[in-house]
């Protein structure tokens, strides 16, 4: 299992440690709200880059920002506590901000791996991971899978 670690000074310093060992910091980030095929392929995707794999969860007020009234279904702690428990997860932390470019700036991972919902050009990150020399990455499959759909389908048969 990953290592939930809240502090980013704490996973700063752990990060630290292990790219002073060589390893290659992959990142990414997403709300996670209902786990879906999507997400797994994506996180898959990520992992292979690198030697470490870093998530970052949207918090509970991100999370309803970006996705809307009623959202998240599945509560921060619980979403992290999820993400951590997937096989090629090595850390897993949360972040209030909408998006992770203060976090990236801060722990500067080798890699930012995204889904297909982003390009290299219109990932919201992308000016600060190649300010500090990082590389963008776009993983998974084609965006077909999303828990919005899967949500409203759940609604939808209520």
């Amino acid at each position: 299992m990953a290592r939930i670690i809240l502090d980013y000074a704490i996973l700063k310093g752990e990060l630290e440690k292990l790219k002073d060992e060589g390893k290659t910091i992959v990142f990414t980030n997403g709300c996670f709200d209902v786990l879906h095929v999507g997400h797994v392929r994506c996180l898959k995707g990520a992992g292979a880059l690198g030697d470490i794999l870093v998530v970052a969860v949207n918090s509970d007020d991100s999370a309803r920002r970006l996705k809307g009234k009623g959202r998240p279904l599945i509560p921060g702690e619980e979403r992290v506590e999820i993400i951590a428990a997937l096989e090629g997860v090595d850390f897993v932390t949360l972040f209030t901000e909408d998006t992770v470019k203060s976090l990236l700036a801060y722990l500067k991972p080798h890699i930012h791996a995204k889904g297909t919902d982003y390009t290299a050009e219109t990932l919201p990150e992308r000016d600060i991971v190649l300010g500090y020399g990082g590389k963008i990455a776009i993983v998974g499959d084609p965006k077909s899978h999303d828990a919005t759909t899967i949500v409203k389908a759940i609604r939808d048969t209520e």
